[in-house]
């Protein structure tokens, strides 16, 4: 009679580039259950926007993740421009297309991050270092245009903070003309090759059904026929004046998450030489100056699928409560479905495919394990902290340390 095993990925491995615990339960190699246990990297985001000036914000909350580092200031600035009436009437024209170039751009560098790290993943190195070499010629276009190749301190409520300056134009045009042949270098290895169909197809399956009912978002969510994209189904920046399509696979497995991503790059091209070529005169910052009390929402669609940002604002300079919902907030769990029923190593797999950011999906909350309630709120936590550095301080003063 087959028993358990538990086998632990993390909060420390190879596969993951941040803390994070996975207990995958197997009978033989076949995972039959796993746990999902987050929490160890909770940094208080939220709670520090609200000691924030409604224009410092956005530098905070691009730290959430150094990867799609515009995503949340966009989905902040379009939650604060909701309240003052919506981004479309706010935002000069010139503004919104300089958005969708540095969120599509921002696309670009993070499906070929993921695309880098999957070839290492399942040993094809060569995969890893060419989605390496041309990531870099995108990373500085990014720091020509903003200074920094991550943390890019563009967005801020009522516009941009650079503009693109007319000579940057035709760099930023070669640089995207030279990267669609690397692309379809990406698209002939992985469609092309046996050995990476052969790793990657029917591992980690999504069913479309099991997709809508965990409800992932993004590559995750297309990859099995989920047919939702933020960028079409409730424009932002310039995306509606753009000609470009959404990418849907339907086979929910790995391979069909890493085709959406390639596919997707080629997306991201044609619209940021969309914006260059109609990018139009004029300013790029309507000098928002005071925020009215209310309530608002941003949606941005990031690499990994939709990011949420609530705001609510009581009239002063500083948001009253700042909530973000990160994409990965949301695929993550879908693991518990994706991973049960294929064999340990495709688990790893399926883990690493919904690119996960765990940064973006720590929460923190402390039960009573015996009826589930709160004991602790946000000051408790504080104020255990401080004791436990307090106590710290006088073990070391009286040298017990």
């Amino acid at each position: 009679m087959s028993h358990k095993v538990i086998v632990p990925i993390g909060p420390y491995h190879p596969l993951q580039e941040e803390p994070e615990f996975f207990q995958l339960y197997v009978e033989g190699e076949r995972v039959v259950d796993i746990d999902i246990i987050i929490g160890y990297n909770h940094r208080g985001i939220e709670k520090l926007a609200e000691d924030k000036h409604f224009d410092q914000v956005p530098y905070l909350v691009e730290r959430i993740c150094g990867i799609c580092s515009s995503s949340h200031p966009y989905a902040y600035c379009l939650a604060v421009e909701d309240l003052l009436g919506g981004e479309a009437n706010v935002v000069p024209e010139r503004a919104l297309y300089i958005r969708t170039l540095i969120d599509e751009l921002q696309r670009i560098h993070s499906h070929l991050l993921w695309l880098g790290l999957a070839g290492h993943f399942i040993g094809y190195n060569t995969v890893w270092m060419w989605a390496w070499k041309y990531r870099e010629p995108v990373l500085d276009c990014f720091e020509m245009i903003t200074g920094n190749r991550n943390n890019y301190a563009m967005f801020k409520v009522g516009g941009v903070r650079r503009d693109i300056k007319d000579d940057d134009i035709p760099v930023l045009k070669k640089a995207m003309d030279d990267l669609v042949p690397a692309l379809d270098l990406f698209r002939g290895a992985v469609m092309d090759d046996p050995v990476i169909q052969a790793r990657l197809k029917g591992a980690g399956i999504l069913t479309k059904a099991q997709a809508i009912d965990w409800c992932v978002v993004g590559p995750t969510a297309r990859a099995s026929g989920v047919n939702i994209d933020v960028r079409r189904d409730e424009p932002y920046g310039a995306i509606d004046r753009l000609n470009w399509n959404v990418i849907v696979e339907r086979e929910g497995d790995v391979f069909a998450k890493t085709i959406v991503r390639i596919l997707e790059m080629y997306e991201s091209v044609n619209i940021i030489r969309q914006c260059l070529k109609g990018l139009p005169p004029g300013e790029i910052d309507a000098d928002v100056r005071e925020i009215p009390a209310g309530e608002g929402i941003g949606r941005v669609e990031a690499p990994r699928g939709e990011c949420f940002h609530y705001v609510r604002s009581d009239g002063t300079n500083r948001p009253v409560r700042l909530k973000v919902r990160a994409p990965s907030y949301m695929n993550v769990a879908s693991d518990k479905v994706g991973a049960v029923g294929g064999t340990i190593s495709d688990a790893t797999l399926t883990l690493a495919a919904v690119d996960p950011c765990y940064c973006c999906t720590e929460r923190v909350t402390v039960l009573n394990k015996t009826d589930n309630k709160k004991i602790m709120n946000g000051w408790d936590l504080i104020r255990l902290s401080q004791e436990k550095t307090r106590k710290l301080e006088e073990s070391l003063k009286n040298g017990r340390l």
